[in-house]
Parts: structure tokens; C-alpha cells; sequence
């Protein structure tokens, strides 16, 4: 199979290598914001983007938050780190061991979890961190139908199958890093082996095999988390219904998976080509989109922001030259999108969109 975009833009990345180390600290700090937010919000975490810059940058927590949501994602940044550490040991093989580490990581500690059910009857049930699932675990899809993972029973087995698999296949070398990244997160997604943070391991998991094999890593949107999904759901009717031929499944059976992991990981790359090699004033990003203001006042005003944050409006007028009248229209644009806020203590402006 070909991946002619994947490959152009890997070419164009290769092309700014060696990056300046002024670069490799911008690409950093943009993908840790980016991914540890997205990945913790597909799955349900409050935070807003400007708080997850804020708490895993300067480790503080601004406005209201949920405590767990915070300690979600302070955790899921440890995961991030250590998966990409372990990615970078050469010729190490993936083990089971790893995986279950990476989910006692991010879960932290055991945790019950109550539900009502009909007749008002209490139920709970424990989920347990860096431990396969003790009960079956299913989704009921958009589409409103149930759909079955493995059981606990056949889990320890489909999860050698796979990391024995992985292992081979990298080995092989028969599959390309993107092919090998989609066709694991697929089989792991069908195994589904624990009973909470099955999403979040399996994009971590996804970038540890592309980091592996030197290429970028990637984000899953959580705004395009209905591509994600829809792709998923394709390619379950044409692998079938039983966990075992999802667990088992080829490259050949995950085409539509594959057709959205390989858009994914080119445009993911690309932006990153942009992000570096770009040098435009007015080119500003936000959670992965490139934002191009029509107006140089826009970067004026967040220049000064980012310099001198306690500037008031009277402020901004003496610094960019722009009539009060104007700055508020700007300023109602980039609250409104979110690029930044005000402190409701200190009143310091926060800018969260980067060049």
C-alpha cells in the first residue's frame, strides 16, 4: 500500500532537520498541550485548553476545575513522558508489562464506581489501574447498537497475541511505522483490556511505534472525534462483530481505519512543517489550527498581552497605536475564541494561541 502524502510530508519534515533548539521547545510545548488535552477530552476531562497550558506548563490550576479532571491530566502528561522515553530505547521489545505500567500511570490507583439501575437498585463495581478488566466491558456505538470487547477471560491471551505480533512485525519490517500504528490501535481497541482508559493508551501506544521509527507524533482531535469514531465503526462491520477477528485482524481487513490514520498522521505532520518553517507575523496556532489574522492589530495586541499581561486598555493604546474602539472589537474576537482570558484575580491577560 502507498502513502504518497504521508511521504511527502515526511519528506518536507526531513527537509528542516536538524531543528534549531529554539524549535524542538516550541514543537514540545505546542504537542503537550495539544495532545494531553485532546486525548483527555475525547474521553470526557472539563478542562478548557487554557487551563491545561496553564496546569502542565506552570503547574498551576486557574478558574474552576475539577479535581480529578486535574489530576487526569497531570497524570496522562507523566504517561506522555515516560512513553516517550521508553520509545526512544532502541531495540527494546514492547511487553505486556509496559502497556499495564503506562494504565497504572495515568489511573493512578484503584477506583470504585457506583451506577443506578432500573428500580432504583445501587450497583459498583472497581476499576482497577494496571490490571487487564475483571468484567466484560461493551459501548453502545452512535448508531445506538451494543458492541462486545473481548471478555476478561480471553484478554490475557489476545494481549500476548498482540504484543507478540507487534513485535514480530516491526522486526519484519513488511509493514510501514503508519501501517503498524493503526493496525495495533485497532486490535487494541477490540481487545479493549481494561475497564477505563482503553482511548487514551491507544493513542499513546500510537505514538510510541511512530516515535520508534523517528516520525512525528501525532494528535487526535477531540473536534474531529466523530471521523475518529465513524472510522472505527467502518471498519468493525467489515472486520465482524467477534472480538477475536477484531484482535486478529490484518492490514487488508482495516481499510477505512487505515485511509483515516493515514490523513491523520499526513496532516499532522504538515501542520508541523508549517509550524516550524512558517514565518508569517499574523500566523498564529490554536489547538492544531492555523490561524491567520486578517489584520496585523490582532498580533499587536497579543505581542503586548504576551510582554506586559497586566495591560489595561488604556494600556494597549499607548502600546499598539490603536484606538480603544478597535482594541475591544479585538479583544471580543479573541475572548470569544478562546486565545485568551483575563485573570479574574489579577486581571493579567493569559495568551494561548503561539507562533
Amino acid at each position: 500500500m502507498k502513502y504518497l502524502n504521508v511521504k511527502k510530508a515526511l519528506a518536507a519534515w526531513q527537509n528542516l532537520q536538524p531543528l534549531s533548539k529554539k524549535d524542538k521547545e516550541r514543537i514540545s510545548r505546542r504537542f503537550t498541550v495539544d495532545f494531553n488535552y485532546n486525548s483527555n477530552h475525547i474521553e470526557g476531562n472539563t478542562l478548557t485548553y487554557g487551563q491545561t497550558e496553564i496546569l502542565l506548563l506552570f503547574g498551576k490550576v486557574i478558574g474552576e476545575a475539577d479535581v480529578r479532571d486535574v489530576q487526569e491530566m497531570t497524570a496522562s502528561n507523566v504517561g506522555l513522558r515516560m512513553m516517550a522515553e521508553e520509545a526512544m530505547v532502541s531495540g527494546m521489545p514492547l511487553t505486556q508489562n509496559f502497556i499495564r505500567t503506562l494504565h497504572r500511570t495515568l489511573l493512578r490507583e484503584n477506583y470504585t464506581v457506583y451506577r443506578s439501575m432500573p428500580g432504583g437498585v445501587q450497583t459498583s463495581y472497581i476499576i482497577h489501574a494496571g490490571q487487564y478488566k475483571t468484567r466484560p466491558n461493551s459501548v453502545i456505538t452512535r448508531y445506538g447498537d451494543r458492541f462486545e470487547y473481548a471478555s476478561p477471560e480471553e484478554t490475557p491471551g489476545l494481549m500476548g497475541d498482540l504484543v507478540d505480533w507487534y513485535n514480530a512485525a516491526e522486526k519484519e519490517g513488511k509493514l510501514s511505522p503508519v501501517e503498524l500504528a493503526a493496525l495495533f490501535h485497532y486490535r487494541y481497541i477490540r481487545i479493549h483490556p481494561f475497564e477505563d482508559g482503553n482511548g487514551r493508551i491507544a493513542r499513546l501506544m500510537v505514538n510510541f511505534i511512530l516515535t520508534r521509527h523517528n516520525y512525528p507524533m501525532i494528535v487526535v482531535r477531540s473536534r474531529k472525534k466523530g471521523e475518529y469514531l465513524e472510522a472505527l465503526y467502518k471498519t468493525d462491520i467489515e472486520v465482524g462483530s467477534a472480538p477475536n477477528d477484531g484482535a486478529h485482524a490484518d492490514i487488508k481487513d482495516i481499510r477505512p481505519f487505515l485511509k483515516y490514520f493515514n490523513d491523520l498522521v499526513a496532516t499532522e505532520v504538515y501542520n508541523d512543517v508549517l509550524f516550524v518553517s512558517e514565518r508569517n507575523d499574523n500566523v498564529w496556532w490554536y489547538d492544531g489550527e492555523r490561524i491567520a489574522f486578517r489584520t496585523p492589530n490582532y498580533t499587536k495586541i497579543l505581542n503586548a498581552m504576551r510582554t506586559q499581561p497586566t495591560l489595561t486598555l488604556a494600556d494597549m493604546k499607548e502600546e499598539t497605536g490603536i484606538s480603544m474602539t478597535a482594541i475591544q472589537k479585538l479583544l471580543d474576537q479573541l475572548v470569544s475564541k478562546k486565545y485568551v482570558e483575563r485573570g479574574e484575580k489579577d486581571g493579567s491577560w493569559r495568551v494561548f494561541v503561539t507562533q
